[in-house]
Order: C-alpha cells, then sequence, then structure tokens
C-alpha cells in the first residue's frame, strides 16, 4: 500500500498521518553505546569477565575494542535510523590518550572530550550513567558497603559523573540525564534489609550535596527486582527507588527488564506522570527475566509508547534503548532496536486516542474492544516507510545490506 493510500485511511478515522510524521522527528531517542561493544568500556582491562550483576553472552565477530572503533560502529547506526537521536554513555567509556590513565572517582569531563566531539558533530545530545559495575572495587557492595572506603570512593565517582554530565550538557546544548544504578544486593536472604539502604540513602544524598545545575543534568534513579549474584535482595528495589526519587524531586527511571516478569511498565508509566514532571524510561526486552534482548516491535514496547502518547508526555518522558547482545551483529542489534522504539511511538500517535478515550468514558467498551483489535490491521508500515524516505534513511528491510556491507568491508577486519 502506498503512502496516500494509508493517509485516507487512517484520515476515515480522524487520524492526520502528517501531524504523526511531524511530531515523531522531534522525539529524541537516547542510543546506548554498550552494545557495541558487549559493555566492556575502557578503563578496566577487556580480558576480565564483567562484575557487579552484568553478563553478555554469544561471540559475534566484529566487536568494537576501541573509541575509534565504537564510534565508527555508532555513526553507521545513525545513518540508518531515522528521527532525532541521542548518545547514551556510561562512565566507564571514557577515553585516556598518552599513557594516561584515570581511577573512576576521579574522572574528569576531558576525559570524555572525543565524545563531545562526536556529539557536536552530529549534533546529539548526551545522556550519562555512573558505572557501578566491572571494577575490583564493585567485587561486593559499592554505595551500600558498610566499608567507608570503598562508599566513599563509589561517592566521589558518582560526584565526578554530575559534573561531566553538566559538561556534556554545556557543550551539547542539551539537558543530560544521568542516571544512578547500582547492582548491590545479596544472593542469599540477608540478615538486615534496612542498613544497606540507609547507607544507600545516605550516600546518593551525599552525592547530590554537590551542587549541580538542575537546569543542565536531570539526576535519575533506576531500581531492579533482582540480578545475577544477588537474587534474594538488591538494595535498590522499586519501592526504594520510587521513594528516594520523589522525595528529593528525582527523576524516576524505569527499564521494563527490572521488574517481576508479570508485571509490565506500560501500567506504570500514567500512574508515575500523575506525581513527576519527568520520568525516565530504559527500553529492553526481557525474556523470563532481565535478560536485555533487542527490543522488539512487540506488544509491551507498544503499550508503553501507546501511554507516553495517550498522557501527553512525549515532551515530559526520556526514551533511551538499554540492552545488549553478542551472539548478532552488534551494530544491527542496535539499528534494529532504535527502529523498533520508533515504530511503536509512531503506532501510538496513529491511534484515534481520543475516540478510544470517549469510548471508554461513556462505558461503550464493545465498541472500545472492536475498535481496538481494527485498528491493529491499520497499515502502519506504509507511513514507516514514509517517514525514512523522508529522513533519507532506508526503509523497509534496505538497511541490511548496509549492516552486510559494512560487516564485511569493516567488523570481520577486525582481528
Amino acid at each position: 500500500m502506498s503512502y496516500t493510500e494509508a493517509k485516507e485511511k487512517y484520515a476515515a478515522l480522524g487520524v492526520d498521518t502528517e501531524a504523526a510524521l511531524t511530531k515523531l522527528k522531534t522525539v529524541p531517542l537516547s542510543l546506548h553505546c554498550w552494545q557495541g561493544d558487549d559493555v566492556r568500556g575502557f578503563d578496566t582491562d577487556p580480558t576480565k569477565p564483567l562484575t557487579g550483576g552484568i553478563q553478555t553472552t554469544g561471540s559475534y565477530p566484529g566487536r568494537a575494542r576501541t573509541p575509534q572503533e565504537l564510534m565508527a560502529d555508532i555513526a553507521e547506526v545513525l545513518k540508518l535510523c531515522p528521527g532525532t537521536k541521542k548518545m547514551n554513555l556510561h562512565a566507564s567509556y571514557a577515553i585516556f590518550e598518552d599513557g594516561e590513565w584515570a581511577d573512576r572517582d576521579a574522572l574528569e569531563p576531558k576525559h570524555f572530550a572525543k565524545w563531545v566531539q562526536f556529539c557536536k558533530e552530529r549534533g546529539l545530545g548526551c545522556d550519562f550513567n555512573p558505572t557501578f559495575f566491572s571494577h575490583p572495587k564493585a567485587a561486593g557492595l559499592t554505595l551500600t558497603s558498610p566499608d567507608e572506603d570503598i562508599r566513599n570512593f563509589w561517592i566521589r565517582h558518582g560526584i565526578a559523573c554530575i559534573r561531566i554530565s553538566e559538561y556534556f550538557a554545556r557543550e551539547t546544548g542539551f539537558p543530560c540525564l544521568m542516571n544512578i544504578w547500582i547492582g548491590d544486593g545479596f544472593k542469599d536472604v540477608p540478615a538486615d534489609r534496612m542498613g544497606p539502604r540507609m547507607r544507600y540513602m545516605d550516600s546518593i544524598d551525599k552525592i547530590l550535596s554537590c551542587g549541580y545545575d538542575k537546569s543542565l543534568v536531570y539526576v535519575a534513579l533506576e531500581s531492579k527486582v533482582f540480578g545475577i549474584g544477588v537474587e534474594a535482595y538488591t538494595a535498590g528495589s522499586a519501592e526504594f527507588t520510587l521513594s528516594y526519587a520523589m522525595s528529593r524531586h528525582l527523576t524516576p527511571l524505569m527499564d521494563n527488564g527490572h521488574y517481576h516478569p508479570t508485571e509490565v511498565v506500560s501500567d506504570k508509566i500514567p500512574a508515575l506522570l500523575c506525581f513527576n514532571d519527568r520520568i525516565a524510561l530504559h527500553i529492553t526486552r526481557g525474556i523470563r527475566w532481565d535478560s536485555d534482548h533487542v527490543v522488539a516491535y512487540d506488544d509491551e514496547t507498544k503499550e508503553m509508547m501507546k501511554e507516553v502518547v495517550r498522557c501527553n508526555a512525549l515532551d515530559r518522558v526520556f526514551l533511551a534503548t538499554d540492552y545488549f547482545d553478542a551472539s548478532i551483529n552488534r551494530v544491527a542489534a542496535l539499528v534494529i532496536g532504535m527502529r523498533n522504539v520508533q515504530k511503536a511511538i509512531l503506532t501510538a500517535l496513529l491511534l484515534p486516542n481520543e475516540k478510544l478515550k470517549e469510548l471508554q468514558d461513556n462505558g461503550e467498551f464493545t465498541k472500545l474492544l472492536a475498535l481496538q483489535e481494527e485498528n491493529k490491521l491499520l497499515p502502519v508500515g506504509a507511513v514507516w516507510d514514509e517517514f525514512c524516505t523522508r529522513n533519507n534513511v532506508p526503509a523497509g528491510s534496505e538497511w541490511f545490506k548496509d549492516i552486510e556491507d559494512y560487516e564485511k568491508n569493516v567488523q570481520l577486519l577486525r582481528k
């Protein structure tokens, strides 16, 4: 079906496809860098295993090994994804030159100057994350540690990351979301559940007390239900992080892989928007647990974006992808996930949301169900292809030819 035909079908339902395309163009989506190199970063020994609840599986060839290779891979992704993009970095992606090295509590903005240059050349904003894992001082607890030296090290790291986040915001001209997530917890049932959380609260209070420009940096706090090695207890549970974020006027961040498998983040989005000016989402795909599979154009991804759109909150929700899969081409994984989130946003924008709400408010539930089901077969694909064409990126599956060429000519040459 052509775009013109699809436009007419949507118009018959009162949906303006041109307005949807215009709106989608303005929605920033943060691209996470850590898919490209299996969450290795550049500040620790790449031969050592990941720690702190992080694990990547697979050995597909072509992993980025240097900042230059990772930037080249990300540039390839950006040219295959339409719309407005941002970067999303972890502190472990600091770039050191001429034999210099700084531990995580001593990181400075200069260690991210090349990332700023990369973003400015492409008109990108940049979000940021302290890295509380894969480090000798993260072998056990970090911000919840009863060892004051360990805890203070990670507090200093958090403060350093706030300064780096301000640097990104000032240099790029876009606000920076700085997200705090730790994997602190216990494998078996703990004897003290409250103590670690009180130390966590005190640690974040000390990080925030450094003072920062809140118009430039939005500090977010992310929860997790459990992880590898912390199956029985995590200090940063949903109840703790949400309570802390709201009590300190921070931005709650929900990763849709960080909840019990029977919970859905789509239902939580409108609840949090009732009480928060802004919220943040890390969009992933969990299979039975927080497995960080590549984002698919699946029911929950579409439902999450429906709620953001229905709440008229596209300018109140920070959107970012977050997953890592080393069993497939890493550049393709980033393209697939980014394009699927954008497809889900477009699908939500193409729904007759006001009509559906009216039917619900009037108690016309039979008609509501019928219309919801009919909407599933509307030609969103034709509108998506039009969006890609207007943004000068390949439509349909045409983008995969670029991936095959890039893999052959660049990635497979990395020996």
